[in-house]
């Protein structure tokens, strides 16, 4: 498809009233001087649409692409929660320039951009609706038809006291099924369900889920109505918290964050290098081990054909012991309380696993090999590696949990490292015991 061909396209289902998330891929498309040409023509809501569908980064590049006052009437059109995010992302001196720009909106953005972007104040939106609590039904109605153009969801109606102090919600139903006359306080719901300015986001994302909610007020510790959190800001939450915890997982966590289709190979090489010299030089350890026990090696060779199966076991098992844990602390699973007791449980796990896979691997080197204490080494040293790799696959990252450090990035080339060396040890250690007898 040419380029211009994609361009009429946008421009075509722009028109048409084309979804904006699925204009900003067929924009990703485009090179820089035809996303110049292309937002001359779109209209400063019909570009503020498509930007906020786009990621950070395109976002950015594509807003230095733009003169700073057709930016600023962009950012203008554009969600209060997306402006900030956006701004926040630019340089100091290109954000001010743009603010100073922007004027009215200046105040919320700047009021949004004081919290850290991973709290609940970073993802809350101040465009909202909230209603005194000693107001008629009528009235409240009334006053929603103003108010609903300005705000970003109209599901749900917040109600606050004399001092902005969150007193109780209401729905759309409640308010129109409510009779005149009859205050809001009287037919609003006051057990409600906030969270604290200063939350973690994927504490926050968790509070949503348990209670299915479409949104969650955001409050001070005065319980003041600061701002609500949407659930597409949700979403966006958990997808990040997914793919950072995928990529710390295998080692790969500088990744995160940039465009990987258009990052330099050397740059993306760079980011991946870290982990993978760990990886090596744990190899290189590994390698020693097997050097140290060379005359046992060498004096039964036989030995050398069950250390890929030995190492392979032990790594599978102590990433799934890993995986599992990082993930229930991700999801909340596993609580603090809950960190030893599930530690306990793995062990028991790990037990059995090796008591499983090395029953099966004796019998089958003794038939093999037609040697049963071969069998019975073989046996005994898988049953070993399990058992302490699920042990390491769980204990690591609860010693980094412990000191504050994600324990997402311990899962993947630590946990493997730390794993192929124990379970080497373990390995010749029993071959060399046994030793006289094998030979």
């Amino acid at each position: 498809m040419s380029i211009q061909h994609t361009m009429h396209k946008i421009m075509r289902q722009v028109k048409e009233g084309a979804h904006p998330s699925d204009l900003a891929i067929l924009v990703d498309e485009l090179n820089d001087e035809q996303k110049k040409e292309l937002f001359a023509l779109l209209s400063d809501e019909d570009a503020a649409r498509i930007i906020q569908e786009m990621e950070e980064f395109d976002q950015v590049s594509l807003l230095r692409l733009l003169a700073k006052h057709r930016a600023s009437a962009i950012l203008k059109e554009m969600d209060i929660d997306d402006a900030a995010d956006l701004i926040g992302e630019l340089a100091p001196d290109e954000a001010r320039e743009l603010l100073s720009l922007i004027e009215e909106e200046a105040e919320e953005i700047k009021g949004l951009l004081k919290y850290p972007e991973d709290t609940a104040g970073g993802l809350m939106t101040t465009e909202f609706i909230s209603l005194p609590e000693d107001i008629p039904v009528e009235e409240a109605i009334t006053r929603l038809r103003e108010i609903a153009p300005h705000a970003e969801i109209i599901y749900y109606v917040y109600v606050v006291d004399t001092h902005t102090r969150l007193s109780g919600v209401l729905s759309l139903r409640d308010l129109i099924a409510a009779g005149d006359g009859t205050l809001l306080s009287e037919i609003m719901y006051r057990n409600v369900i906030s969270v604290p300015v200063t939350m973690d986001q994927e504490e926050v994302a968790r509070v949503v889920s348990r209670y299915d909610l479409l949104a969650v007020p955001v409050v001070d510790e005065e319980q003041r109505l600061l701002g609500i959190i949407t659930i597409d800001d949700i979403l966006d939450v958990l997808e990040e918290e997914a793919t950072e915890d995928i990529y710390r997982l295998a080692g790969t966590a500088d990744v995160e964050g940039i465009d990987i289709l258009d990052a330099t190979v050397l740059g993306l090489a760079r980011r991946r290098m870290p982990w993978l010299v760990i990886s090596l030089l744990g190899g290189l350890l590994s390698g020693s081990v097997i050097g140290a026990f060379q005359s046992t090696l060498e004096a039964v060779v036989i030995l050398a054909v069950f250390i890929p199966v030995i190492m392979d076991m032990g790594g599978n098992v102590g990433t799934q012991s890993s995986t599992i844990f990082v993930r229930g602390l991700a999801t909340g699973e596993i609580g603090p309380a809950d960190v030893w007791r599930y530690f306990f449980r793995e062990i028991k796990v790990g037990l059995t696993m090796g008591v499983c896979n090395g029953l099966m691997i004796a019998v089958a080197a003794s038939i093999w090999q037609g040697m049963p204490l071969l069998g019975f080494v073989v046996g005994v040293a898988m049953f070993s590696t399990i058992a302490l790799a699920a042990l390491i696959g769980t204990l690591v990252p609860i010693i980094f949990n412990s000191y504050g450090i994600d324990p997402a990035i311990t899962a993947g080339p630590f946990v493997t490292t730390i794993k192929d060396v124990t379970g080497l040890l373990i390995y010749f250690w029993i071959a060399t015991a046994f030793m006289n007898y094998l030979i």
